[in-house]
């Protein structure tokens, strides 16, 4: 049987060649499926977290169906959303683990959070005898791709198997960069880390951007940075400039997104513009 019922044969046999004609056959229906975006940077202290929450935010304000995963056994993200990762019974550990559904752990607050607990710090172990294990992250995202346009993934510090099980999923990688020289020198280490997840196991896997964080206007030093990674990167880097302001510290606080904290401010804004770059494709 086609994806179409077939039409009854009551019609006249000399109409059947014009109804055919002045009736096209409908397309079917595309279901669309999330588009994954892995934010990733083994340094620590560069905004990961908060541009994961926010970015995910201000999609979630232009009408788009978001959930954010948390792969940070820190569980940052989770409590940014203010989620007690200790009163969790299950967590991203045994999504990864022991195959527990994803939708298990997915709370809803502003954001959808599948959560992540102190628990994941032993995943790496756990699955150190897992056929396949890089590709937990994957296989559990399937069950809920078409539940949203777009998962937003928040990675360790690290480019240990959790950041590899994140880089195999996404469709994407958005690397935020705190505007120091020292910061970016890790670059070229996620670049190579990518090179290898190419090769072996997700050859489609891009760079959507390099987003500079903590920018600190009132210094020659942030804008030297800047300048040095658009000499690099080129257009790569995003337009956006996710500037310092103590409301990045705040928010989490009161459990909220920047945007929902203060959404009139500067930083609320600057993720916006971020989105808006994001969803123009690229467009700089």
């Amino acid at each position: 049987m086609g994806l179409f019922p077939r039409k009854s044969d009551d019609v006249p046999a000399a109409n059947r060649g014009a109804a055919t004609a002045a009736t096209p056959t409908p397309e079917p229906p595309v279901t669309p499926t999330a588009k994954v975006i892995a934010f990733a940077n083994q340094k620590g202290g560069v905004a990961k977290t908060t541009t994961t929450l926010n970015l995910a935010a201000a999609f979630s304000e232009k009408g788009h169906r978001v959930l954010c995963v948390d792969m940070d056994p820190q569980g940052n993200l989770t409590m940014s959303q203010g989620i007690d990762p200790d009163t969790l019974d299950v967590s991203m550990y045994d999504v990864l683990v022991h195959h527990t559904s994803i939708r298990e752990v997915i709370r809803r607050r502003e954001i959808d959070v599948a959560c992540a607990s102190i628990d994941l710090a032993g995943a790496e172990i756990a699955m150190s005898t897992q056929i396949g294990r890089e590709r937990s992250l994957e296989k559990a995202l399937k069950q809920i791709e078409d539940d949203y346009d777009f998962i937003c993934i928040d990675t360790p510090p690290s480019l240990g198997l959790l950041t590899i099980n994140a880089l195999t999923a996404a469709d994407k990688v958005i690397v935020p960069v705190q505007c120091e020289y020292l910061s970016m020198r890790g670059l070229i280490q996620l670049q190579n880390t990518l090179s290898m997840i190419r090769e072996n196991l997700n050859p489609d896997v891009e760079i959507e951007g390099i987003l500079p964080t903590l920018v600190d206007t009132r210094t020659v030093h942030a804008k030297e940075a800047i300048e040095l990674l658009e000499e690099n990167f080129g257009d790569r880097v995003f337009a956006s400039r996710i500037t310092k302001t103590v409301r990045f510290a705040e928010a989490p606080v009161k459990g909220m997104s920047v945007l929902k904290y203060d959404p009139d401010g500067k930083a609320a804004y600057a993720y916006r513009q971020l989105a808006k770059e994001v969803l123009g494709n690229g467009k700089r």
